[in-house]
């Protein structure tokens, strides 16, 4: 499964009278980020924007690393405000690089500055972050998935998700964290077929 449920990750599956989840089950916050937020719709150019730059920060990591300095990434670049990061310069970069609670990449970090004013340029000349992703849900909810091995990595719409946002400028945006940004924020809903999640989203 892609983010945030890789095997590296946490396990499916529930201990004996533990409620079943895809992922998280054992960790508070983690299992609050599984009940609470992934899977269910997301939208508002912020918003998704701030889940861009979390799925950015997470390529190559696990995702619970980024969910625990969630917090901190958020005090650190101004609550993920696209207009206040555009101006970011140098001296930003440099500031969040020396900051332990950041995820101290520059090629992330500048990256998720450039896609704060790609972000801006999209809202002055249409069709918006919001509705450039939502563009890629599919029109009919695919088969619920049984196990992780059933999850894709990535899909077709996630590829032209991506190549669509590189054209409008942002970075750290492939087809495998296109997709996790789709599952995430709700666009397609690859809960397991026995998980509780699923079944409260119909």
């Amino acid at each position: 499964m892609t983010t945030p449920s890789t095997a590296a990750d946490a396990p499916a599956g529930a201990a004996p009278g533990e409620p079943f989840r895809c992922f998280g089950t054992g960790d508070p916050l983690y299992e609050r980020y599984h009940d609470t937020e992934w899977g269910r719709p997301v939208h508002g150019d912020a918003a998704l924007y701030e889940r861009l730059c979390l799925e950015a920060f997470q390529s190559g990591l696990s995702w619970i690393t980024v969910l625990r300095r969630r917090e901190t990434l958020r005090a650190a670049f101004d609550g993920f405000d696209p207009e206040l990061m555009a101006r970011y310069g140098e001296a930003d970069v440099a500031r969040l690089l020396a900051d332990p609670g950041t995820i101290r990449n520059r090629a992330k970090v500048t990256a998720v500055v450039a896609n704060a004013r790609a972000v801006l340029r999209l809202a002055e000349n249409g069709p918006g972050l919001s509705e450039l992703v939502w563009s890629s849900a599919p029109a009919e909810p695919g088969p619920a998935p049984v196990s992780p091995a059933d999850v894709p990595a990535s899909t077709p719409a996630s590829a032209a998700l991506a190549k669509a946002l590189k054209a409008a400028g942002f970075r750290f945006v492939g087809p495998t964290t296109a997709y996790a940004t789709m599952q995430a924020c709700g666009l397609v809903d690859d809960h397991l077929a026995a998980c509780p999640a699923r079944r409260e989203r119909r």
